[in-house]
Protein backbone atom coordinates (compact mmCIF):
# COMPACT_ATOMS: atom_id res chain seq x y z
CA UNK A 1 0.00 0.00 0.00
CA UNK A 2 1.75 3.22 -1.00
CA UNK A 3 0.95 6.33 1.01
CA UNK A 4 2.05 10.24 0.19
CA UNK A 5 2.94 12.42 2.62
CA UNK A 6 3.66 16.23 2.54
CA UNK A 7 5.74 18.08 4.32
CA UNK A 8 6.21 22.06 4.31
CA UNK A 9 9.56 23.54 5.62
CA UNK A 10 10.94 26.98 6.24
CA UNK A 11 14.33 26.23 6.38
CA UNK A 12 16.78 28.62 4.58
CA UNK A 13 19.48 25.90 4.50
CA UNK A 14 19.11 23.88 1.68
CA UNK A 15 21.96 21.73 2.30
CA UNK A 16 20.52 20.01 5.25
CA UNK A 17 18.32 18.70 3.24
CA UNK A 18 20.48 16.73 1.34
CA UNK A 19 22.48 16.04 4.29
CA UNK A 20 19.40 14.44 5.82
CA UNK A 21 18.79 12.19 3.36
CA UNK A 22 22.69 10.59 2.50
CA UNK A 23 23.35 10.79 6.39
CA UNK A 24 21.80 8.83 9.58
CA UNK A 25 20.24 10.82 12.10
CA UNK A 26 18.82 9.99 15.74
CA UNK A 27 15.38 9.10 14.73
CA UNK A 28 14.50 11.36 18.07
CA UNK A 29 15.81 14.58 18.03
CA UNK A 30 17.12 14.70 14.37
CA UNK A 31 20.76 15.19 15.12
CA UNK A 32 23.49 13.64 12.95
CA UNK A 33 25.24 10.44 13.83
CA UNK A 34 28.69 10.63 14.23
CA UNK A 35 31.64 7.46 13.93
CA UNK A 36 34.44 7.49 16.63
CA UNK A 37 36.08 10.48 14.38
CA UNK A 38 33.44 12.66 14.81
CA UNK A 39 32.59 12.18 11.28
CA UNK A 40 29.19 11.67 9.92
CA UNK A 41 28.30 8.55 9.02
CA UNK A 42 26.66 8.13 5.74
CA UNK A 43 23.62 5.79 5.32
CA UNK A 44 23.80 2.11 4.82
CA UNK A 45 22.09 2.33 1.17
CA UNK A 46 20.49 4.96 -0.62
CA UNK A 47 20.05 6.04 -4.35
CA UNK A 48 19.95 10.25 -5.11
CA UNK A 49 18.94 12.43 -8.46
CA UNK A 50 18.62 16.01 -9.23
CA UNK A 51 15.63 17.30 -11.57
CA UNK A 52 15.78 20.62 -12.96
CA UNK A 53 19.21 21.83 -11.02
CA UNK A 54 21.53 22.39 -14.13
CA UNK A 55 25.20 22.30 -13.51
CA UNK A 56 24.61 23.33 -9.84
CA UNK A 57 23.66 21.22 -7.01
CA UNK A 58 20.33 21.36 -5.71
CA UNK A 59 20.93 23.50 -2.70
CA UNK A 60 22.71 26.13 -5.34
CA UNK A 61 19.47 25.88 -7.93
CA UNK A 62 17.11 26.54 -4.91
CA UNK A 63 19.35 29.77 -3.70
CA UNK A 64 19.96 31.19 -7.46
CA UNK A 65 16.11 30.76 -8.18
CA UNK A 66 15.82 32.88 -4.64
CA UNK A 67 17.72 35.88 -6.17
CA UNK A 68 16.19 35.62 -9.64
CA UNK A 69 12.97 36.09 -8.82
CA UNK A 70 13.28 37.65 -5.23
CA UNK A 71 11.18 34.98 -3.24
CA UNK A 72 11.59 33.65 -0.03
CA UNK A 73 13.54 36.62 1.81
CA UNK A 74 11.09 36.19 5.32
CA UNK A 75 11.75 33.62 7.46
CA UNK A 76 8.07 32.56 7.71
CA UNK A 77 8.29 32.01 3.81
CA UNK A 78 8.19 28.12 3.06
CA UNK A 79 10.77 27.43 1.43
CA UNK A 80 11.04 23.62 0.30
CA UNK A 81 8.12 20.86 -0.51
CA UNK A 82 9.01 17.25 0.84
CA UNK A 83 6.63 14.16 -0.34
CA UNK A 84 7.44 10.86 0.55
CA UNK A 85 5.72 8.22 -1.23
CA UNK A 86 5.95 5.11 0.68
CA UNK A 87 5.47 1.52 -0.45
CA UNK A 88 4.45 -1.50 0.85
CA UNK A 89 6.80 -4.07 2.48
CA UNK A 90 5.44 -6.61 0.60
CA UNK A 91 6.01 -5.09 -2.71
CA UNK A 92 9.48 -6.63 -2.59
CA UNK A 93 8.95 -9.94 -2.19
CA UNK A 94 5.88 -10.09 -4.02
CA UNK A 95 5.67 -7.18 -6.78
CA UNK A 96 9.61 -7.56 -7.41
CA UNK A 97 10.22 -3.95 -6.13
CA UNK A 98 13.84 -2.61 -6.09
CA UNK A 99 15.26 0.38 -4.80
CA UNK A 100 16.57 1.10 -8.69
CA UNK A 101 12.70 0.47 -9.36
CA UNK A 102 11.38 2.85 -7.04
CA UNK A 103 13.86 5.54 -7.84
CA UNK A 104 12.39 5.23 -11.62
CA UNK A 105 8.89 5.67 -10.17
CA UNK A 106 9.74 8.39 -8.06
CA UNK A 107 11.52 10.07 -10.95
CA UNK A 108 8.55 9.73 -13.70
CA UNK A 109 6.64 11.11 -10.28
CA UNK A 110 8.31 14.26 -9.89
CA UNK A 111 8.55 15.19 -13.54
CA UNK A 112 4.57 14.76 -14.25
CA UNK A 113 3.66 16.63 -10.82
CA UNK A 114 6.38 19.08 -10.10
CA UNK A 115 7.76 20.17 -13.39
CA UNK A 116 10.12 23.06 -13.52
CA UNK A 117 11.11 22.91 -9.93
CA UNK A 118 14.53 22.46 -8.66
CA UNK A 119 14.06 18.82 -7.13
CA UNK A 120 15.75 16.14 -5.14
CA UNK A 121 14.88 12.22 -5.43
CA UNK A 122 16.14 9.50 -2.76
CA UNK A 123 15.04 6.28 -2.21
CA UNK A 124 16.07 4.36 1.12
CA UNK A 125 15.25 0.46 1.50
CA UNK A 126 13.71 1.16 5.23
CA UNK A 127 12.23 3.69 7.58
CA UNK A 128 12.92 4.38 10.87
CA UNK A 129 10.39 2.02 12.26
CA UNK A 130 12.30 -0.92 10.94
CA UNK A 131 9.20 -2.38 8.29
CA UNK A 132 11.27 -2.53 5.65
CA UNK A 133 9.63 -0.55 3.17
CA UNK A 134 11.32 1.25 0.18
CA UNK A 135 10.09 4.58 0.14
CA UNK A 136 10.93 7.89 -2.01
CA UNK A 137 12.14 11.96 -0.68
CA UNK A 138 10.60 13.92 -3.78
CA UNK A 139 12.07 17.14 -2.26
CA UNK A 140 11.61 20.34 -4.38
CA UNK A 141 12.22 24.22 -4.35
CA UNK A 142 9.16 26.64 -3.76
CA UNK A 143 10.08 28.83 -6.49
CA UNK A 144 9.47 27.49 -10.22
CA UNK A 145 12.63 28.16 -12.86
CA UNK A 146 9.91 27.96 -16.14
CA UNK A 147 6.84 28.41 -17.27
CA UNK A 148 5.47 24.29 -17.41
CA UNK A 149 2.08 23.72 -19.45
CA UNK A 150 -1.42 24.03 -17.25
CA UNK A 151 -2.78 20.71 -17.09
CA UNK A 152 -6.35 20.30 -15.86
CA UNK A 153 -6.04 19.63 -11.63
CA UNK A 154 -3.96 23.71 -12.12
CA UNK A 155 -6.46 26.33 -10.35
CA UNK A 156 -4.51 29.74 -10.69
CA UNK A 157 -1.69 30.85 -12.35
CA UNK A 158 0.65 30.53 -9.80
CA UNK A 159 0.43 26.49 -10.42
CA UNK A 160 2.00 26.74 -14.25
CA UNK A 161 3.67 30.52 -14.17
CA UNK A 162 7.67 31.15 -14.04
CA UNK A 163 8.60 32.79 -10.92
CA UNK A 164 5.90 31.75 -8.82
CA UNK A 165 5.67 29.53 -5.19
CA UNK A 166 4.60 25.64 -5.27
CA UNK A 167 1.15 25.41 -3.46
CA UNK A 168 0.42 22.22 -1.81
CA UNK A 169 -3.65 22.73 -1.71
CA UNK A 170 -6.44 20.19 -1.04
CA UNK A 171 -6.75 19.79 -4.67
CA UNK A 172 -3.60 19.98 -5.37
CA UNK A 173 -3.10 16.49 -2.91
CA UNK A 174 -5.92 15.21 -4.20
CA UNK A 175 -5.01 15.31 -7.76
CA UNK A 176 -1.59 13.33 -6.44
CA UNK A 177 -2.86 10.67 -4.31
CA UNK A 178 -4.91 9.88 -7.68
CA UNK A 179 -1.56 9.94 -9.27
CA UNK A 180 -0.03 7.30 -6.75
CA UNK A 181 -2.84 5.15 -6.71
CA UNK A 182 -2.45 5.29 -10.75
CA UNK A 183 1.07 4.72 -10.48
CA UNK A 184 0.77 1.56 -7.92
CA UNK A 185 -1.92 -0.12 -10.61
CA UNK A 186 0.16 0.76 -13.52
CA UNK A 187 3.33 -0.74 -11.69
CA UNK A 188 1.56 -3.59 -10.47
CA UNK A 189 2.54 -2.99 -6.77
CA UNK A 190 0.00 -3.40 -3.39
CA UNK A 191 -2.42 -0.06 -2.63
CA UNK A 192 -5.26 1.44 -0.89
CA UNK A 193 -8.03 3.69 -1.17
CA UNK A 194 -6.45 7.38 -0.28
CA UNK A 195 -8.84 9.20 -1.41
CA UNK A 196 -11.06 8.50 1.89
CA UNK A 197 -9.78 8.93 5.69
CA UNK A 198 -8.96 6.33 7.99
CA UNK A 199 -10.90 5.24 10.88
CA UNK A 200 -8.33 6.24 13.34
CA UNK A 201 -6.21 9.57 12.22
CA UNK A 202 -2.65 9.95 13.52
CA UNK A 203 -0.93 13.33 12.82
CA UNK A 204 2.73 13.04 12.84
CA UNK A 205 3.03 14.27 16.44
CA UNK A 206 1.17 11.83 17.77
CA UNK A 207 3.37 9.43 15.56
CA UNK A 208 6.49 10.37 17.40
CA UNK A 209 4.77 11.03 20.77
CA UNK A 210 3.85 7.17 20.57
CA UNK A 211 7.34 6.39 19.97
CA UNK A 212 8.78 8.44 22.46
CA UNK A 213 6.28 6.86 25.13
CA UNK A 214 6.66 3.28 23.79
CA UNK A 215 10.72 3.29 23.82
CA UNK A 216 10.55 5.28 27.58
CA UNK A 217 8.07 2.40 28.92
CA UNK A 218 9.76 -0.27 27.32
CA UNK A 219 13.11 1.22 29.44
CA UNK A 220 10.94 1.05 32.37
CA UNK A 221 9.77 -2.33 32.05
CA UNK A 222 13.07 -3.60 31.50
CA UNK A 223 14.03 -1.95 34.80
CA UNK A 224 11.09 -3.71 36.44
CA UNK A 225 11.70 -7.24 34.81
CA UNK A 226 15.50 -6.84 36.06
CA UNK A 227 14.40 -6.53 39.82
CA UNK A 228 11.82 -9.53 39.47
CA UNK A 229 8.32 -7.17 39.45
CA UNK A 230 6.03 -7.49 36.71
CA UNK A 231 5.16 -4.45 34.40
CA UNK A 232 1.65 -3.33 34.47
CA UNK A 233 1.48 -2.05 31.22
CA UNK A 234 3.21 -3.01 27.83
CA UNK A 235 1.44 -1.17 24.78
CA UNK A 236 2.42 3.02 25.60
CA UNK A 237 -1.00 5.11 25.23
CA UNK A 238 -1.16 8.79 23.67
CA UNK A 239 -3.97 10.76 25.48
CA UNK A 240 -6.16 10.78 22.11
CA UNK A 241 -5.01 6.83 22.18
CA UNK A 242 -7.13 7.03 25.76
CA UNK A 243 -10.02 9.29 24.24
CA UNK A 244 -10.48 6.66 21.27
CA UNK A 245 -11.09 3.66 23.46
CA UNK A 246 -13.45 5.64 26.09
CA UNK A 247 -15.48 6.75 23.41
CA UNK A 248 -15.48 3.60 21.38
CA UNK A 249 -16.89 1.90 24.66
CA UNK A 250 -19.85 4.03 25.28
CA UNK A 251 -20.70 4.25 21.10
CA UNK A 252 -21.24 1.01 21.26
CA UNK A 253 -23.45 0.88 24.50
CA UNK A 254 -25.87 3.81 23.75
CA UNK A 255 -29.09 3.87 21.88
CA UNK A 256 -28.99 7.74 21.21
CA UNK A 257 -27.02 10.76 21.16
CA UNK A 258 -28.34 12.14 24.15
CA UNK A 259 -27.71 8.80 25.84
CA UNK A 260 -23.97 8.93 24.23
CA UNK A 261 -23.49 12.15 25.69
CA UNK A 262 -24.58 11.52 28.93
CA UNK A 263 -22.59 8.46 29.16
CA UNK A 264 -19.52 9.98 28.63
CA UNK A 265 -19.86 12.71 30.93
CA UNK A 266 -21.10 10.08 33.55
CA UNK A 267 -18.33 7.87 33.22
CA UNK A 268 -15.51 9.66 32.22
CA UNK A 269 -16.23 13.18 31.94
CA UNK A 270 -16.00 13.62 29.05
CA UNK A 271 -17.90 16.64 26.89
CA UNK A 272 -19.73 16.54 23.39
CA UNK A 273 -20.87 19.27 21.86
CA UNK A 274 -21.57 19.93 17.81
CA UNK A 275 -20.58 23.12 15.88
CA UNK A 276 -21.41 23.33 12.08
CA UNK A 277 -22.36 19.72 11.92
CA UNK A 278 -18.63 18.51 12.99
CA UNK A 279 -18.63 16.84 16.90
CA UNK A 280 -15.91 17.90 19.62
CA UNK A 281 -14.50 15.79 22.48
CA UNK A 282 -13.86 17.63 25.91
CA UNK A 283 -11.52 15.14 27.69
CA UNK A 284 -11.27 15.74 31.46
CA UNK A 285 -8.76 17.62 32.50
CA UNK A 286 -8.47 20.00 29.12
CA UNK A 287 -9.66 22.84 28.29
CA UNK A 288 -9.39 22.87 24.52
CA UNK A 289 -12.01 20.54 22.50
CA UNK A 290 -10.43 17.79 20.45
CA UNK A 291 -12.13 17.95 16.96
CA UNK A 292 -13.02 14.33 15.80
CA UNK A 293 -11.54 14.53 12.06
CA UNK A 294 -8.31 14.54 14.88
CA UNK A 295 -9.53 11.18 16.33
CA UNK A 296 -11.10 9.14 13.16
CA UNK A 297 -13.67 9.08 10.94
CA UNK A 298 -15.37 6.72 13.11
CA UNK A 299 -15.94 9.63 15.75
CA UNK A 300 -17.22 12.09 13.20
CA UNK A 301 -21.42 12.81 13.11
CA UNK A 302 -22.21 10.59 10.45
CA UNK A 303 -20.54 7.49 12.00
CA UNK A 304 -21.72 8.23 15.45
CA UNK A 305 -25.14 8.30 14.41
CA UNK A 306 -25.49 5.46 12.08
CA UNK A 307 -23.81 3.65 14.71
CA UNK A 308 -26.32 4.72 17.31
CA UNK A 309 -28.91 4.05 14.66
CA UNK A 310 -27.63 0.43 14.07
CA UNK A 311 -27.84 -0.32 18.21
CA UNK A 312 -31.60 1.02 18.18
CA UNK A 313 -32.21 -1.52 16.07
CA UNK A 314 -30.45 -4.52 16.92
CA UNK A 315 -32.16 -3.43 20.98
CA UNK A 316 -35.69 -4.64 19.79
CA UNK A 317 -34.47 -7.87 18.74
CA UNK A 318 -32.81 -8.82 22.12
CA UNK A 319 -36.16 -8.26 23.88
CA UNK A 320 -37.92 -10.50 21.16
CA UNK A 321 -36.22 -12.92 21.87
CA UNK A 322 -36.58 -12.94 25.50
CA UNK A 323 -40.11 -13.63 25.73
CA UNK A 324 -40.06 -17.43 23.89
CA UNK A 325 -41.04 -20.63 25.52
CA UNK A 326 -38.36 -22.71 25.78
CA UNK A 327 -38.11 -26.32 23.89
CA UNK A 328 -38.08 -30.01 25.08
CA UNK A 329 -34.75 -31.71 25.38
CA UNK A 330 -34.10 -35.17 24.28
CA UNK A 331 -33.24 -36.63 27.09
CA UNK A 332 -32.55 -39.86 25.75
CA UNK A 333 -30.84 -38.88 22.39
CA UNK A 334 -28.20 -36.43 24.70
CA UNK A 335 -27.65 -39.22 27.00
CA UNK A 336 -26.85 -41.25 23.95
CA UNK A 337 -24.36 -38.80 22.96
CA UNK A 338 -22.20 -39.16 26.29
CA UNK A 339 -23.85 -36.10 28.40
CA UNK A 340 -23.74 -36.68 32.17
CA UNK A 341 -25.85 -37.32 35.35
CA UNK A 342 -25.34 -33.12 36.03
CA UNK A 343 -27.00 -32.84 32.50
CA UNK A 344 -30.04 -35.16 33.23
CA UNK A 345 -30.91 -32.80 36.25
CA UNK A 346 -30.45 -30.52 34.36
CA UNK A 347 -32.34 -31.59 31.36
CA UNK A 348 -35.14 -33.13 33.81
CA UNK A 349 -35.72 -29.52 35.39
CA UNK A 350 -35.59 -27.73 31.94
CA UNK A 351 -38.32 -29.57 30.72
CA UNK A 352 -40.53 -29.45 33.50
CA UNK A 353 -40.21 -25.74 33.54
CA UNK A 354 -40.97 -25.59 29.39
CA UNK A 355 -44.15 -27.83 29.84
CA UNK A 356 -45.39 -25.43 32.49
CA UNK A 357 -45.11 -22.62 30.32
CA UNK A 358 -46.40 -24.51 27.13
CA UNK A 359 -49.50 -25.18 29.55
CA UNK A 360 -50.05 -21.99 30.64
CA UNK A 361 -50.20 -20.21 27.39
CA UNK A 362 -52.60 -23.09 25.63
CA UNK A 363 -54.89 -22.61 28.36
CA UNK A 364 -54.60 -18.94 28.38
CA UNK A 365 -55.29 -18.93 24.34
CA UNK A 366 -58.17 -21.71 24.98
CA UNK A 367 -56.29 -23.84 22.42
CA UNK A 368 -56.10 -26.91 24.90
CA UNK A 369 -58.13 -29.15 21.87
CA UNK A 370 -55.44 -30.01 19.04
CA UNK A 371 -58.07 -29.77 16.22
CA UNK A 372 -58.16 -25.92 17.54
CA UNK A 373 -54.40 -25.05 17.77
CA UNK A 374 -53.81 -26.67 14.25
CA UNK A 375 -56.39 -23.87 12.77
CA UNK A 376 -55.13 -20.87 14.91
CA UNK A 377 -51.47 -21.59 13.67
CA UNK A 378 -52.44 -22.18 10.22
CA UNK A 379 -54.06 -18.51 10.22
CA UNK A 380 -51.61 -17.19 11.86
CA UNK A 381 -49.03 -18.70 8.74
CA UNK A 382 -51.12 -16.87 6.49
CA UNK A 383 -51.30 -13.49 8.19
CA UNK A 384 -47.70 -13.56 8.85
CA UNK A 385 -46.66 -14.61 5.07
CA UNK A 386 -49.42 -11.84 3.90
CA UNK A 387 -48.19 -8.97 6.32
CA UNK A 388 -44.35 -9.78 5.47
CA UNK A 389 -45.32 -8.97 1.55
CA UNK A 390 -46.62 -6.21 2.25
CA UNK A 391 -43.79 -5.35 4.24
CA UNK A 392 -41.46 -5.77 1.47
CA UNK A 393 -43.27 -4.06 -1.02
CA UNK A 394 -43.19 -0.97 1.12
CA UNK A 395 -40.02 -1.22 1.67
CA UNK A 396 -38.79 -1.15 -2.02
CA UNK A 397 -40.95 1.67 -2.79
CA UNK A 398 -39.66 3.55 -0.08
CA UNK A 399 -36.08 2.70 -1.18
CA UNK A 400 -37.14 3.97 -5.17
CA UNK A 401 -38.72 6.89 -3.25
CA UNK A 402 -35.27 7.71 -1.37
CA UNK A 403 -33.44 7.10 -4.68
CA UNK A 404 -35.10 9.37 -6.80
CA UNK A 405 -35.15 11.85 -3.89
CA UNK A 406 -31.57 11.82 -4.16
CA UNK A 407 -30.98 12.12 -7.76
CA UNK A 408 -34.04 15.08 -8.05
CA UNK A 409 -31.96 17.03 -5.32
CA UNK A 410 -28.79 16.64 -7.07
CA UNK A 411 -29.85 17.29 -10.27
CA UNK A 412 -31.58 20.65 -9.14
CA UNK A 413 -27.86 21.37 -6.98
CA UNK A 414 -25.87 20.91 -10.05
CA UNK A 415 -28.02 22.27 -12.54
CA UNK A 416 -26.21 25.32 -12.72
CA UNK A 417 -22.53 24.07 -12.53
CA UNK A 418 -23.75 22.08 -15.63
CA UNK A 419 -24.94 25.01 -17.40
CA UNK A 420 -21.66 26.53 -16.63
CA UNK A 421 -20.07 23.91 -18.18
CA UNK A 422 -21.25 24.26 -21.85
CA UNK A 423 -20.00 27.88 -21.83
CA UNK A 424 -16.86 27.78 -20.14
CA UNK A 425 -13.67 28.82 -21.91
CA UNK A 426 -11.55 26.23 -20.72
CA UNK A 427 -14.02 23.00 -20.84
CA UNK A 428 -11.32 20.33 -19.40
CA UNK A 429 -9.79 22.52 -16.59
CA UNK A 430 -13.60 23.71 -15.68
CA UNK A 431 -14.60 19.85 -15.45
CA UNK A 432 -11.69 19.02 -13.61
CA UNK A 433 -12.86 21.66 -10.56
CA UNK A 434 -15.86 20.56 -10.57
CA UNK A 435 -15.90 16.98 -10.88
CA UNK A 436 -17.73 15.85 -8.49
CA UNK A 437 -20.77 17.69 -9.35
CA UNK A 438 -20.76 17.08 -12.81
CA UNK A 439 -20.18 13.57 -11.94
CA UNK A 440 -23.54 13.54 -9.46
CA UNK A 441 -25.41 15.45 -12.44
CA UNK A 442 -25.08 12.98 -14.81
CA UNK A 443 -25.75 10.31 -12.77
CA UNK A 444 -29.10 12.23 -11.77
CA UNK A 445 -29.57 12.18 -15.57
CA UNK A 446 -28.69 8.47 -16.53
CA UNK A 447 -31.40 7.38 -13.41
CA UNK A 448 -34.12 10.13 -14.84
CA UNK A 449 -33.07 8.45 -18.27
CA UNK A 450 -33.69 4.84 -17.21
CA UNK A 451 -36.71 5.34 -15.59
CA UNK A 452 -38.39 7.50 -18.08
CA UNK A 453 -39.16 10.13 -16.09
CA UNK A 454 -39.68 13.04 -18.47
CA UNK A 455 -41.31 15.71 -15.62
CA UNK A 456 -39.46 15.41 -12.16
CA UNK A 457 -41.92 15.47 -9.61
CA UNK A 458 -41.90 18.10 -6.56
CA UNK A 459 -39.40 16.93 -3.70
CA UNK A 460 -42.45 18.22 -1.10
CA UNK A 461 -44.58 15.39 -2.86
CA UNK A 462 -41.91 12.80 -2.21
CA UNK A 463 -41.85 13.21 1.19
CA UNK A 464 -44.88 13.13 1.42
CA UNK A 465 -45.58 9.73 -0.16
CA UNK A 466 -42.43 8.52 1.70
CA UNK A 467 -43.84 9.50 4.74
CA UNK A 468 -47.33 8.20 4.00
CA UNK A 469 -45.60 5.09 2.87
CA UNK A 470 -43.37 4.67 5.82
CA UNK A 471 -46.97 4.57 7.97
CA UNK A 472 -48.19 2.02 6.30
CA UNK A 473 -45.19 -0.03 6.70
CA UNK A 474 -45.08 0.90 10.18
CA UNK A 475 -48.31 -0.36 10.57
CA UNK A 476 -48.17 -3.93 8.32
CA UNK A 477 -44.75 -4.37 10.38
CA UNK A 478 -46.69 -4.57 14.03
CA UNK A 479 -48.98 -7.10 12.73
CA UNK A 480 -45.77 -8.77 10.96
CA UNK A 481 -44.24 -8.57 14.50
CA UNK A 482 -47.36 -9.87 16.62
CA UNK A 483 -47.86 -12.77 14.19
CA UNK A 484 -44.70 -13.99 14.13
CA UNK A 485 -44.45 -13.79 17.60
CA UNK A 486 -47.42 -15.64 18.52
CA UNK A 487 -46.68 -18.22 15.62
CA UNK A 488 -43.33 -19.00 17.44
CA UNK A 489 -44.76 -19.76 20.90
CA UNK A 490 -47.62 -21.88 19.39
CA UNK A 491 -45.50 -24.12 16.71
CA UNK A 492 -42.97 -24.42 20.06
CA UNK A 493 -46.27 -25.51 22.47
CA UNK A 494 -47.25 -28.11 19.05
CA UNK A 495 -43.79 -29.56 19.26
CA UNK A 496 -43.46 -29.60 23.29
CA UNK A 497 -46.43 -31.50 23.37
CA UNK A 498 -45.98 -34.17 20.78
CA UNK A 499 -42.30 -34.53 21.76
CA UNK A 500 -44.12 -35.40 25.72
CA UNK A 501 -46.51 -37.54 24.66
CA UNK A 502 -43.99 -39.60 22.66
CA UNK A 503 -41.51 -39.65 25.90
CA UNK A 504 -44.86 -40.73 28.19
CA UNK A 505 -45.29 -43.90 25.79
CA UNK A 506 -42.46 -45.78 26.48
CA UNK A 507 -42.53 -44.87 30.38
CA UNK A 508 -46.24 -46.42 30.84
CA UNK A 509 -45.68 -50.07 28.46
CA UNK A 510 -42.64 -50.64 30.87
CA UNK A 511 -44.81 -49.73 33.71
Amino acid sequence: MATLKHIASKNSDYTAIEAYLIYQHDEFTGKQLLDEQGRPMLRESYILDTLECGDYSFATACLLANRKYSKNNHPDDIKSHQYILSFDPRDAADNGLTMERAQALGLNFCKENFPGHPAIVCTHPDGHNHSRNIHVHIVIGSVRTREVERKPYMQKPRDWREGMKHSSTAQTMRHSRVEVMELCEGAGLYQIDLLNGSKERVSEAEYWARRRGQLKLDHENAALTATGQQPRQKKFETAKDTLRKQISSVLYRATSFEDFSDRLLQQYGIAVKESRGCLSYLPAGRTKFIRAKHLGDKFDKAAVLATLQANTERKPKAQFKQDTIGKLVDIQAKLKQGKGIGYERWAKKHNLKAMAQTLILLEEKGLTDEDALDQRIAELDTKFHESLTVVKDLEGRMKANKELRCHVAAHTSTKSVAQQLKAAKRPAAFEEQHRAELTAHRAAAAYFKANNLTKLPSPKKLEAEYAQLASEKAKFYEQYKEAKSELLKLKTAKQNVASYFREEEPAQQER
